[in-house]
Parts: C-alpha cells; sequence; structure tokens
C-alpha cells in the first residue's frame, strides 16, 4: 500500500526560494520470478505519483543472498518508448540485448539502455555473485524521441567531494559534474550520495525540476521530511536548493530530477506509449514476432520492432493478458 506524508518546507536563506511540501511515498513489496522470487521495492509508479520528471519507474532490491533467492533471472522481453537504467550497489549482472549489446553490470557504473521504438533484453545474475544490491529505473522518452533507434551506454562516473560525504552524477548536471550520456530525454538528473553520520549536504538545484530522493541506506531527512529506509521523499518544483541530512548511521540515497515531461503516457508491463491502442499493437507485434501468437494481417508489411537474438539463452518471457478496462493515461 502507498502511504503518503507532507511536510513543510523548512525556511531557507538569501535567495533560495520556498516550495510545497514534501510528499514521503513508501514502497510497496513486488516479487520478481519463481518460486525462489526476488523481492523488490517499488516507488514508483504509484497511484498517486506517476512520474518524477521523465522517471516513470524506480525498483529497489537487496541486499540479497543470491544463495536464497536466486538472484536476477529475468529472461527476454521487450521495451518501448522508455529507457532502462541499471544502477548496482553490490553484485553483477550479465546484460544481453536485441540491439547486439552485452554488458557486465558492475557496482558504480551506469549502463544505461534506450529502448527507442523498441528492444529485447535479458538480465540474469553472474554465478560468481553472492549478493545482490541495486536499482533498476526507468525514464519515458518524450514524443520526439520515442521512435527512435535503441542504443546502449556504458559510463563510470567519476565521485565529487562534499563536506561528509561524495556524490556519482551519472546522469545530468549536480555540483558541477556533468555526465556526457546523452539520455534523448532533455533536463534530466541521476545521482548517488553518501553521507557520513550527521552530516548534510546542501544541494543547488534547479527550480524548475521535480526531485525525487531514495533514502537507499539509513534514513535521511529532506528539506525537513524524515524518509525512511527505502522510502522516496519527492520535492515539487520551486525549490533551489534540497537539503539532504544523514541520520545516525551513515546514509545513501539516489537522487532523481527533471523537468515535468508535460505529456501523458500509457504505462503497462514493459512497455510505454501514449495510448491504449498504442499498447495493444505493442503486445500484438511482441507476440507475433517471439513466436508466441500467429501475426495478425494489420501488421503485415511492418519492420520488426524487436529484433533478434542470439541462440542458447533462456526462453522469452510472454506477453501477460491485457486487462479488461481500457488502459488511461497518466499524467
Amino acid at each position: 500500500m502507498t502511504n503518503l506524508e507532507t511536510h513543510p518546507h523548512p525556511e531557507v536563506l538569501g535567495h533560495d526560494r520556498p516550495c510545497t511540501a514534501v510528499e514521503v511515498l513508501t514502497p510497496r513489496l513486488v516479487p520478481l520470478g519463481g518460486v525462489r522470487a526476488a523481492t523488490v521495492h517499488r516507488t514508483l509508479p504509484q497511484r498517486r505519483r506517476s512520474l518524477v520528471g521523465s522517471w516513470c519507474f524506480l525498483d529497489h532490491f537487496g541486499p540479497d543472498d543470491v544463495s536464497q533467492t536466486g538472484g536476477m533471472q529475468v529472461p527476454r522481453h521487450p521495451h518501448t518508448g522508455l529507457a532502462t537504467v541499471s544502477w548496482l550497489f553490490a553484485g553483477r549482472v550479465g546484460h544481453l540485448d536485441s540491439g547486439g549489446n552485452t554488458a557486465s553490470v558492475v557496482p558504480g557504473e551506469l549502463n544505461l539502455m534506450i529502448a527507442g521504438r523498441g528492444i529485447t533484453h535479458q538480465e540474469l545474475s553472474d554465478p560468481g555473485s553472492s549478493t545482490l544490491h541495486g536499482v533498476q529505473l526507468w525514464y519515458a522518452l518524450p514524443d520526439e524521441t520515442r521512435f527512435g533507434e535503441n542504443a546502449f551506454v556504458r559510463h563510470v562516473p567519476e565521485p565529487v567531494a562534499l563536506p561528509g560525504g561524495a556524490a556519482r552524477v551519472f546522469i545530468g548536471e549536480l555540483l558541477g559534474s556533468a555526465s556526457p550520456v546523452d539520455t534523448r530525454t532533455p533536463d534530466l538528473l541521476g545521482a548517488e550520495l553518501v553521507l557520513e553520520p550527521g552530516s548534510s549536504a546542501r544541494l543547488t538545484v534547479r527550480a524548475d525540476f521535480e526531485h525525487a530522493v531514495l533514502a537507499e541506506r539509513g534514513e535521511v531527512t529532506v528539506n525537513s521530511a524524515v524518509a525512511r529506509h527505502r522510502s522516496l521523499a519527492y520535492v515539487p518544483p520551486g525549490s533551489e536548493t534540497l537539503v539532504i541530512a544523514a541520520g545516525d548511521t551513515e546514509a545513501r540515497v539516489l537522487l532523481l530530477g527533471g523537468v515535468p515531461l508535460g505529456e501523458q503516457i500509457v504505462m503497462w508491463w514493459n512497455f510505454v506509449g501514449r495510448s491504449h491502442d498504442e499498447i495493444i499493437e505493442y503486445r500484438r507485434r511482441y507476440q507475433a514476432e517471439l513466436g508466441f501468437e500467429t501475426a495478425d494481417p494489420v501488421d503485415a508489411g511492418k519492420p520488426a520492432l524487436f529484433g533478434a537474438f542470439p541462440p542458447g539463452q533462456p526462453p522469452p518471457l510472454p506477453a501477460p493478458p491485457l486487462p479488461s478496462s481500457r488502459m488511461r493515461p497518466r499524467a
């Protein structure tokens, strides 16, 4: 269940603008996989908040004992209209996609997969990993880039020193550090901050951004709002300053931000589109291209969306049944 708390913004100094109340959202538990399913803590999307900037999905997992959970075993599946961000704190995951990209996802390295109009990929834990811990993020591509070619980018951000901590900016700009990664989505931010016990980071941020702070490890205070472990503190546009403070133990947070997307999206299973009918088509074409269903004559002559895959891999995932009601856009 989603819990929503509101906290007034504290008084700030100098040129800082006040902002409206901070929302604190708690995650829901979602099992992934089969009998030994690993459980993830999902804070986006929620019924009351679907997007932060273009960010539309946030799963937080671990630290998990791979011998007990089976680790990450996600066979080939599709994506459209979005990009995925894998960011690990411990462990190693093998990535393979239909764009011809293979990678070993490791801690401290951004692995960004841009689906564009369509891609399939799989993510399997490395057999040598005993612990798995990280986040999986998605952001929605804007209308002008969502039908582009797929791509895969890796980047290792250099740490930026803070009083009592350090930051790694993997997307966008913060603290004088700028990521070179082209996200095909303007005005986006993603960073990891680690704070020593009792320390705080006062960050100058863009007032036209909305921000979200995941309390990945430990409890933190975000502009006077307490975010407990795994909770997400949402700060709406209007603030030029974020103050993130650790409690009595070391804290690690994930900071996300961006200009509000300004578009309505329909998100179902692993697809992001703009209408119910688009999602219906994506599912239909995926099922046909991977041999789960017979191709519909309406798709004759259309180029394949989801690409080829190397032989010898685990069987792909079929799409789940469609909902019985019409899918509505999310703002």
